[in-house]
């Protein structure tokens, strides 16, 4: 009975013997099948071989590291995930699994389902485990950015720099830190640097031409937006500074065409790409004196955002334009017009012309009167300045009349405007031979 016994007990042993060498001579010749099937690209099969594996030992960290991989080759990168987060949480690194590789990709799994928390974890565990590869830290640097610590990430920039001096986008991200902290030399030389080991930067073209029309090198400005412009997402953004760099070079006829090709494109017109096109247009065309055309782009502005800028001052200017064809024709006309129109004026005023001068924004006239009280009296010459303007007329422009009064030995002035004066204004003339003429008077010197 006894003999029966130990035969039974040592059979049974040898049993359990003969299943564990089975299962451990056959077990990883299946694990190799999942990674055999991975390299043919059968992800769907590697999939349901890991899953049947995995059935019967649950914390293997290589089985799930090779479903991981199946799922990422299947585009399911949401179970790939899950799969990279049970091989960190077994934590077993033998070799089976490879570290580097493996937080790598996790890292921008984490990334990809906007979890830069994690992420920054596992780049900074594999700025230990892979300390000589310059792209760890270039996503150190960026995920330091995106938390607001650019001066953290200055510093893993600049090591992605020195690890790998090709490194094209750690420049570019490097000189667009720069940019934003204002420190446009540097930015310009590291934007450089980017577009040298990567020429479709278009981004680095954009706002290298942004320093560039800080500095008023309009012209390399305009050359690195046309570039910019070559990018979908910077299209419309580099149409609108080459409108603006036009207006700083006092361009404005070719600053319209590149606006109204940028007002084209747009398809969100509440953005803010959208209002200051428009506003930078209506500028323009009010340089222009095509003040209609100026009026329907700040009317596009102030339909969906009243307050921006000057729009709701500037259209209560022009208001006169749609009630009083003679002022609109005053603010319209060509300044060969415009002349015709002021002479006309001063001698609707009952002045005689000796000269007429064009200015910025107006024309200046010398005039005597053409019949005086007295006989053989002389006839007194006289400075009458026709301004047309939207603004308010403040004192500077009065003060000046004055003074060109005194150069030019004259002894009376009177100021024609468009619009109103300032009380500064107001006060100035009022102890002065300065007669002002508000739109008022204006409209009905026009009308005679």
């Amino acid at each position: 009975m006894g003999l029966i016994i130990v035969i039974v007990v040592l059979g049974v042993g040898i049993g359990i013997a003969t299943l564990y060498i089975v299962r451990n001579l056959v077990a990883p010749k299946k694990v190799s099948r999942v990674e055999q099937l991975l390299k043919q690209n059968k992800a769907p099969a590697a999939i349901r071989l890991g899953k049947q594996l995995l059935t019967r030992d649950q914390r293997n960290p290589e089985l799930h590291y090779l479903l991981g991989r199946a799922y990422q080759q299947d585009n399911k990168a949401e179970l790939a995930l899950m799969e990279y987060k049970m091989v960190n949480q077994i934590g077993i690194f033998d070799g089976t699994v490879p570290e580097v590789t493996f937080r790598r990709q996790l890292a921008q799994l984490f990334m990809r389902f906007n979890q830069p928390d994690e992420a920054l974890k596992e780049y900074l565990l594999l700025l230990q485990k892979d300390p000589n590869t310059a792209e760890n830290y270039f996503q150190v640097g960026r995920l330091f950015e995106g938390r607001n610590k650019g001066a953290k990430a200055v510093g893993y920039y600049r090591k992605a720099i020195e690890l790998q001096p090709g490194h094209g986008l750690a420049y570019l991200q490097l000189g667009l830190l720069l940019y934003r902290a204002k420190k446009y030399t540097d930015a310009k030389g590291y934007l450089e640097k980017a577009l040298r080991y990567e020429p479709e930067h278009y981004e680095a073209y954009y706002f290298i031409g942004r320093i560039q029309k800080e500095n008023k090198d309009f012209a390399a400005a305009l050359e690195s937006f046309e570039r910019s412009a070559k990018a979908p997402e910077y299209r419309i953004k580099s149409l609108i500074e080459r409108g603006a760099s036009y207006m700083e070079m006092n361009n404005v006829e070719r600053a319209v065409p590149e606006l109204e090709r940028a007002i084209a494109q747009i398809k969100d017109p509440a953005g803010g790409d959208a209002l200051w096109a428009h506003y930078f247009l209506a500028t323009c065309y009010e340089r222009l004196r095509k003040i209609e055309r100026a009026i329907d782009q700040w009317e596009a502005i102030y339909k969906y955002k009243p307050g921006f800028q000057d729009v709701a001052e500037k259209l209560s200017q022009y208001q006169e334009l749609r009630q009083d064809d003679i002022v609109k024709d005053f603010l319209t006309a060509s300044q060969t017009q415009f002349r015709e129109m002021c002479q006309r004026a001063a001698e609707a005023m009952g002045f005689t012309i000796q000269s007429m001068t064009d200015e910025k924004d107006g024309v200046s006239v010398i005039a005597v009167e053409s019949k005086t009280n007295w006989r053989n009296t002389k006839a007194m010459p006289h400075l009458v300045r026709f301004v047309r303007v939207a603004e308010l007329i403040d004192e500077a422009t009065v003060r000046q009349t004055y003074e060109d009064m005194r150069a030019q030995n004259i002894t009376r002035a009177r100021i024609v405007a468009s619009t109103t004066f300032s009380r500064m204004a107001m006060d100035y003339a009022e102890s002065r031979p300065i007669e002002l003429y508000n739109k008022d008077h204006l409209q009905k010197l026009l009308k005679t």
